[in-house]
């Protein structure tokens, strides 16, 4: 399998290529802050106008996307907030049971109390049969009620796509008003885009048959958030 580090290694490679043939040699910091300048610059087109409690519009809008959506105040609080979501899912006893000792989580998560609360839960990243992922977020989007979450070697993004259930621990200070923000923040926190940004707006679901939207389709049937803060 190929590493995260040598896709960058190669997209490094074929830049650099680009660079030479374009005559762009030499140091690029100075042709970074022009086109940040531009784009800051840059009008943007229409928006749909947005409260000043970006929390109260994330919570309704992720809602409308079909997830569900829980807050707790502090990290110790998550591994019995997740036991709580999956005993109110009312899941038959072998699911519950599979649910509750086949999970894992963002290396970040793993200094939890997870086993306290009832959970098996592995800090490692899915390997395909695991019915449960937990991940952080890099930012949530408030006018649409979006997750963020950008690839990495602590962020493996296959946790988001292949389990059953997703739940996301979205920070209450990491919310912004629109895609806008998003990238802006990406840009401004890690310098280069990461391999990928995936935007999660609730669980899986596709109306290609008869336009009758179906959940779980191309990934988790079930999305939750966890607010932290």
């Amino acid at each position: 399998m190929t590493s995260v580090t040598d896709n960058r290694a190669a997209r490094d490679a074929v830049l650099a290529r680009v660079r030479k043939a374009l005559g762009a040699t030499g140091d690029r910091a100075q042709a970074r802050r022009d086109a940040q300048a531009y784009l800051d610059a840059h009008a943007q087109g229409p928006r749909p106008a947005m409260p000043d409690e970006l929390v109260a519009r994330f919570l309704k809008r992720a809602t409308d996307m079909e997830s569900s959506v829980a807050r707790v105040a502090g990290r110790e609080e998550i591994p019995a907030a997740v036991a709580r979501y999956l005993a109110a899912l009312e899941l038959p006893p072998l699911l519950a049971t599979q649910m509750a000792k086949s999970g894992v989580c963002w290396p970040e998560f793993a200094d939890l109390d997870w086993a306290g609360a009832g959970l098996d839960i592995a800090a490692r990243p899915t390997v395909g049969d695991d019915r449960l992922g937990i991940t952080g977020a890099f930012c949530a989007i408030a006018e649409t009620g979006t997750v963020v979450v950008l690839s990495g070697p602590d962020t493996p993004t296959a946790t988001t796509l292949l389990p059953d259930t997703y739940v996301a621990v979205v920070r209450a200070e990491r919310i912004v008003s629109g895609m806008e923000e998003a990238f802006a923040l990406v840009r401004g926190e890690r310098g280069v885009l990461p391999r990928a940004i995936n935007m999660i707006s609730g669980p899986s679901r596709t109306g290609d048959i008869e336009q009758t939207i179906v959940l779980g389709a191309h990934g988790p049937f079930r999305m939750h958030i966890l607010l932290l803060g």
